[in-house]
């Protein structure tokens, strides 16, 4: 059933053109021009109605800081979400050192608690941010590190080497983590380089958040995934807010959150990536 009617209805003017695009592993998305030669974006994610409201209230959430460009949420329906449309263009030369400041001082927005009022989802998998937490440490362990590892078992895609390395991080998580703590930060969540574009400006954009306030080393672990950030980037980021000292030797450990996701949602081609950071912490 087409949605031209619904989107119609709740732009109050007729679509002139609609052009498809892609829209990432899990959504539909499209292009529309109006009567009156305004241009949105559109995605929809089949009868997964909380994934948009969650999208749209992690845009909303990420816009409280003047730091990196996000889209406008222009409509929220139970079927789609309408934002901005962003014209793309090029990088400019310090396009890497304005994106690490960018959003070293997006990290600089805090919270008072660990997690967010609302759970999300990370790729089409939910992220469990609920019960918010005073203590990092039981926060990632329990809603990030522990949840996946549960929801990997559940999928059949853990034997009993990875069940006995798990075991053993667990007894060593927080020994390697106490001492770094921060303050909960804003943070995007799922920040790899499908996940930002270049404005006709030559600046960042933000799209596809996975939001909660947590550790901005969990935040930057993500970007390390699959590459696509530059020195410059991570020179400018820790010019405007250093981080804690061994920060990079943490980062795998924080990003086995994203590897065993990976791993539940695509299967077993993330799992010796993920059992080789875990023996690495143990």
């Amino acid at each position: 059933m087409s949605l031209t009617p619904r989107i119609e209805e709740k732009l109050s003017e007729k679509i002139i053109t609609k052009t498809s695009v892609g829209g990432g592993c899990i959504a539909n998305a499209c292009i529309i021009t109006t009567e009156s030669g305004n241009k949105y974006f559109i995605k929809s994610y089949g009868s997964n109605s909380d994934i948009l409201r969650n999208e749209a209230n992690g845009l909303k959430e990420l816009a409280k800081v003047d730091a990196v460009r996000i889209p406008k949420v222009i409509v929220l329906d139970e079927e789609f979400i309408v934002l901005e449309f962003i014209e793309q263009g090029r990088n400019k030369k310090s396009f890497s050192s304005d994106f690490g400041r960018q959003y070293a001082k997006m990290h600089k927005f805090k919270a008072e608690k660990f997690g967010f009022y609302e759970n999300n989802f990370i790729g089409s998998n939910p992220q469990i941010n609920l019960p918010e937490n005073d203590n990092w440490i039981d926060f990632f362990w329990q809603n990030r590190l522990l949840y996946q590892y549960q929801l990997a078992e559940h999928n059949h895609f853990i034997d009993s080497d990875f069940k006995d390395s798990f075991k053993k991080l667990e007894n060593s998580f927080s020994s390697i983590v106490s001492g770094t703590e921060e303050p909960p930060t804003l943070l995007h969540g799922d920040l790899w380089g499908g996940n930002f574009m270049v404005d006709n400006n030559g600046s960042a954009v933000l799209i596809d958040p996975a939001v909660y306030y947590g550790h901005r080393e969990a935040d930057l672990a993500m970007t390390k995934l699959f590459g696509g950030f530059d020195s410059d980037f991570y020179k400018a980021y820790q010019e405007e807010f250093p981080l804690i000292e061994d920060w990079e030797y943490r980062i795998d450990l924080y990003m086995l959150y994203h590897v065993l996701n990976h791993l539940n949602l695509f299967g077993t081609g993330y799992y010796s990536q993920a059992i080789s950071i875990i023996k690495k912490y143990i």
